[in-house]
């Protein structure tokens, strides 16, 4: 839920009391946010990721990911881990990748593991789920050290599998921009499960959603449980079904 730093306070977003309260509730294990929400917000019952870039979308440059906040400040914060956002493949790649590297030695120095936001993103990029592509950003935030990488799903099992196999560390996927396919978010949640992925770290689809705890249990069944869409998507019960007849 860093979403807040790049876009303003979107939907679901407006009180961070409330939407933290209510993943929570829905069985999360961690919220990824930055250091102002964390000085502010109880997180207490959930694992606490700090994420330490971003950028506003009113520049001119959205896609280059300043840092923002420093590991000793997530230390000081309670955190349990950092993220640091990379979109490969832009024009101010060697300046995040530049940053990482600091980062992550301080994250050595800590003792905190590192995720890395690994997105291809920029003129070069054809398509940000191409499978080549999401391979390319997945892998070298491997080859850069991350501990966990996070990336889109490249569209099925066969290729995304193809993407785990060449990173040796836990890899989770983005859930991407939100649309009115629920069932399509579910489905993406089981398929990537099934390829090999570690979990899922998912924003607008939850915290945008009419009941973001149903939503979240609704993910942790799969993610966990390896439930199937079907089964977790019942767990959302008639209320999901009317709002998607109105979407």
């Amino acid at each position: 839920m860093d979403h807040g730093v790049s876009v303003g306070p979107i939907d679901g977003l407006s009180d961070m009391y409330q939407i933290v309260s209510q993943v929570r509730t829905g069985g999360a294990d961690a919220v990824l946010i930055h250091s102002g929400i964390a000085r502010t917000v109880d997180t207490s019952g959930l694992g606490l990721v700090l994420h330490l870039s971003g950028a506003t979308r009113l520049t001119t440059e959205p896609n280059w990911k300043a840092q923002l906040s420093t590991v000793e400040q997530a230390v000081h914060l309670g955190a349990d881990a950092v993220s640091v956002h990379i979109n490969v493949g832009s024009e101010h790649e060697q300046e995040m990748v530049s940053d990482f590297s600091r980062i992550i030695d301080d994250c050595d120095k800590f003792g905190l593991p590192l995720l890395a936001m690994m997105y291809p993103r920029g003129p070069n990029v054809r398509s940000e789920t191409d499978p080549e592509m999401v391979s390319h950003a997945a892998r070298l935030g491997y080859e850069l050290g991350a501990d966990i990488v996070k990336t889109n799903y490249s569209g099925c099992r066969e290729s995304f599998r193809r993407v785990i196999e060449a990173v040796k560390v836990p890899v989770v996927v983005a859930g991407g921009p939100r649309t009115s396919d629920e069932n399509g978010m579910l489905r993406m949640v089981y398929d990537s499960m099934q390829a090999g992925a570690s979990g899922v770290s998912i924003g607008r689809y939850v915290f945008q959603h009419s009941d973001p705890a149903a939503i979240t249990r609704a993910i942790v069944k799969i993610v966990h449980d390896r439930a199937t869409p079907e089964t977790a998507g019942s767990l959302l019960g008639e209320r999901n079904e009317t709002v998607l007849a109105r979407a």
